[in-house]
């Protein structure tokens, strides 16, 4: 008896540990779980930290739109769109729609890849309480610095706009950051540097979206 008490200690202690730890990363340069495991697996991890203010303002653009286009208005989980999600998963057709950016910087900072009803259960809180500690502008900073960009472990939206297009993500165009957001998905399948006519569409959409009056910038304040 006494053994499940500590092991559930434990749990518990383990499950508050991104809580204590989410206000820390109001500043530094964090790493996300997936980083820390390709490293201890001896994979490449390639990732330089570009601050937001200095990443082309067309690239958290692109991100919103076509990531989470309500991200300025919700806190931190998109209600109808995660209730789209799951009517989905109950008739059978995989969606890949319902997680916001901040959800995602929560998976990625602090949880595993992959889908699996206990990671989500332990997402949505996380993701509000994100919301809740840090700025909008430094969750948007945190993902496009953290996030998967390229085939072959860049990381962050200035290795793989280097990896992309040879050049730092300060100075890409509308139509490379669109392609940057239009692998996000898998951007181990999908290329920005070869872009197939899939991806080349997305971009297309990605571009009208980024430009939307309705997108709102609340990154900017």
């Amino acid at each position: 008896m006494r053994l499940v008490r500590r092991l559930i200690l434990i749990g518990l202690l383990l499950i508050l540990i991104p809580y204590l730890l989410t206000p820390l990363y109001a500043a530094g340069q964090p790493v996300s779980t997936l980083m820390i495991w390709r490293w201890i697996t001896g994979a490449p991890v390639e990732r330089t930290w570009v601050d937001l203010k200095d990443m082309s303002p067309a690239m958290p653009r692109s991100v919103v739109g076509s990531e989470d286009a309500k991200f300025c208005n919700h806190r931190g989980i998109d209600w109808n769109s995660l209730q789209s999600a799951i009517d989905d998963a109950q008739e059978g057709e995989i969606s890949g729609g319902g997680s916001t950016i901040t959800q995602q910087v929560a998976k990625n900072l602090f949880l595993w890849p992959g889908r699996s009803f206990i990671r989500k259960g332990l997402e949505i809180p996380l993701a509000m309480w994100i919301d809740f500690v840090l700025s909008k502008q430094r969750i948007l900073e945190l993902y496009l610095n953290i996030a998967e960009m390229g085939p072959s472990g860049q990381f962050g939206a200035e290795a793989g706009s280097r990896f992309a297009f040879g050049r730092s993500v300060s100075n890409i165009s509308a139509r490379e950051a669109a392609l940057l957001a239009a692998i996000l998905p898998n951007p181990v399948t999908r290329s920005a540097k070869t872009p197939g006519p899939g991806v080349r569409r997305l971009a297309s959409r990605y571009v009208a979206r980024s430009q939307s009056a309705e997108l709102g910038r609340c990154w900017d304040s």
